[in-house]
């Protein structure tokens, strides 16, 4: 049998493949991801052909999710790309795209904890606008509702926040039938009921504070949602580790693997230099 031989300087690498296609396996899931992104976001817009109900609140969801949708798309393709041509340039774009993210998310984290009361302010102006575009949009309505039965509460600060809107309003001028009332979802309603009666928060506001009580919630959301951060800041620091955890992996293995690519790259520049080397 002939000898085995070893090895020549030439066929080493420094790449490691483990590394070069983990990341971009990483990358290829995310890619997808944020193309399902995209296509729920154009779905979106092209089935309301309007506004989407959350476009109230500031931001229409729709366009937040495709725009997200996109970035991602852009980010992660540099990462796939620049993974399997094992090219700095595009490594380096996606490394430093994911730092600069995963910053803005703890600024952003750090700053609405600093100014928590400019952050409620901010809440309580998005509620408020909410209501006073209830019966616009049936998606809205629906979004209102589930938040109100969901936290067992009514209106932002209070009940009497629903006189913001031009159908509950209680002026004595109002002519709508639902002056004075709440919605149904603010309503105190029993699991035995068979039936719903939406009109159980008629004439609410008309009421004092203990008589309306014994009716609907009239405690505001906003209290409510900051009891329920409260009651689980363990869980959201689970979901933003969650959140962080991947950014942090794909930040390290593109830094391995541009290390790897420029060592590789040095080993090349030396072996072509000792080639022309005639005493090599």
């Amino acid at each position: 049998m002939g000898r085995r031989q070893a090895p020549s300087q030439e066929d080493f690498t420094f790449v490691s493949p483990v590394v070069k296609y983990l990341l971009f396996i990483f990358n290829m899931i995310f890619w997808l991801i944020s193309m399902v992104m995209v296509s729920i976001g154009i779905y979106a817009r092209i089935v309301k052909h309007a506004e989407t109900a959350m476009s109230y609140l500031t931001v229409d969801p729709a366009v937040l999710l495709m725009i997200v949708g996109v970035l991602m798309f852009l980010i992660t393709f540099c990462g796939c790309v620049g993974s399997l041509r094992e090219n700095i340039c595009l490594l380096q774009t996606f490394s430093i795209c994911l730092t600069v993210i995963f910053l803005l998310q703890l600024a952003a984290g750090v700053l609405g904890f600093v100014f928590s009361d400019k952050a409620r302010g901010k809440v309580t102006d998005i509620i408020n606008n909410a209501i006073v575009h209830y019966r616009d949009d049936l998606d809205l309505q629906n979004l209102i509702d589930f938040g109100q039965k969901e936290f067992s509460c009514c209106g932002g600060v209070t009940f009497r926040d629903w006189s913001q809107n031009m159908y509950f309003n209680c002026t004595p001028d109002n002519p709508s039938r639902e002056r004075c009332s709440v919605p149904y979802s603010c309503c105190l309603l029993s699991k035995e009921e068979a039936i719903i009666n939406t009109m159980c928060g008629h004439g609410m506001q008309d009421l004092e504070d203990v008589q309306a009580d014994a009716f609907i919630n009239t405690s505001g959301c906003i209290d409510k949602l900051v009891n329920w951060i409260h009651s689980n800041l363990f869980m959201l620091g689970g979901i933003a580790l969650g959140l962080a955890i991947p950014q942090l992996v794909g930040i390290l293995l593109s830094q391995i693997l541009i290390n790897q690519i420029k060592d590789q790259i040095e080993l090349q520049n030396y072996n072509l230099q000792h080639r022309s080397d005639p005493w090599y």
